[in-house]
């Protein structure tokens, strides 16, 4: 079977040794450089009644290396849920490969399936169990001994140890999603999926859940997130991948992709009135706002911060305060989606 992550255990937050998995088997060469890899991944949807047939992935590539915190981002209807359950194996792939863990899902999925554990946006959860009894099931399912079982464990680490003989119906929103993570950890898979993870939840279990998400990355395991919170994807994630109408517009480092709008805007705020733009600093695009607002925009590739300060003192510009504001991940996410469907538009 697969490589197995510990992330619960707290005297072992640390990936297992290369090449031992839970299971005694061992994988050929040792730990996948890559956790989930694509290849040409396609899927139709074939005409049901009314609903005619849908494109949902359309020859997909897709990398994610081992150990990454990746995000997976796109608006509704862009393939993302398609890709997790193609992952998860509840959707059967049309054309393409897939791999997890380096294991192919076709022809071996159910040590594929042990490879991953999935949360999924829905709150699927049965009301008249306990979360002690939840977990205990999932880990039978996938055929955990109940000597090697952490049930307490992950319990406590996801916050919910207190709870652990309630009934799951008793549980507000938050338990209950926290209890979600639980289940998907049950097995200590070296992958873990997380679809939108945080939608509906309040802002302080928000960021318990990051903290609790950034600590099982640390301990090796690979974080597959899809979420509507850009500024989320922009400060967790390692690598993002952008997806929309079953196509992959653009994948690469986080930071690689806040590049490529090469656009930044700085705010001076004057000590003094300004009736008018000078003349030295109009070649930054510059905007009055008011008279003690001064808005400038430049491409850092191509004009140094310094360049336009000394541009202000030239003026003999004072100033009281100054801001900059740069790129954020919307702007690109906003980007490569209109110009893909204006690409599409006949």
């Amino acid at each position: 079977m697969a490589e197995s992550v510990d992330p619960i255990a707290t005297d072992a937050m640390a990936p297992a040794r290369d090449g031992e998995a839970a299971t005694g088997t061992v994988i050929a060469g040792g730990l996948p450089d890559l956790a989930v890899e694509a290849i040409g991944l396609s899927k139709t949807y074939r005409k049901t009644g009314r609903n005619p047939a849908k494109l949902a992935l359309d020859r997909v590539d897709l990398a994610i290396p081992r150990g990454s915190l990746f995000g997976l981002l796109g608006p509704n209807g862009a393939g993302k849920s398609t890709f997790i359950n193609i992952l998860a194996g509840l959707v059967v792939k049309s054309r393409g490969a897939v791999r997890i863990w380096g294991i192919d899902i076709a022809e071996r999925p159910r040590d594929a399936r042990a490879a991953i554990g999935v949360v999924p946006q829905e709150l699927n959860i049965d009301p008249f169990f306990t979360p002690f009894e939840l977990l205990e099931l999932q880990a039978g399912l996938y055929g955990v001994r109940r000597s090697e079982r952490r049930t307490a464990q992950v319990l406590e680490a996801v916050g919910l140890a207190d709870k652990a003989n309630a009934y799951a119906r008793t549980l507000s929103g938050g338990m209950r999603r926290r209890l979600l993570v639980a289940k998907a950890l049950v097995h200590s898979p070296p992958v873990l999926v997380l679809d939108e993870p945080t939608a509906g939840v309040d802002i302080e279990l928000r960021q318990q859940l990051w903290s609790y998400v950034r600590d099982l990355n640390r301990a090796g395991v690979t974080i597959l997130l899809t979420t509507h919170y850009l500024e989320e994807a922009e400060a967790l994630c390692d690598r993002i991948a952008i997806i929309d109408r079953g196509r992959v517009l653009a994948c690469d480092t986080t930071q690689a992709l806040l590049k490529r709008i090469d656009n930044k805007t700085v705010t001076l705020i004057l000590s003094s009135d300004l009736l008018d733009v000078p003349d030295q600093l109009r070649r930054f695009d510059a905007e009055l706002r008011g008279t003690r607002e001064l808005v400038l925009r430049y491409r850092p590739s191509q004009v140094p911060i310094d360049e336009i300060l000394a541009a202000v003192r030239d003026c003999g510009l004072a100033l009281a305060d100054l801001t900059t504001e740069e790129t954020d991940l919307e702007d690109i996410f906003l980007q490569l989606t209109r110009a893909a469907r204006a690409d599409r538009k006949p």
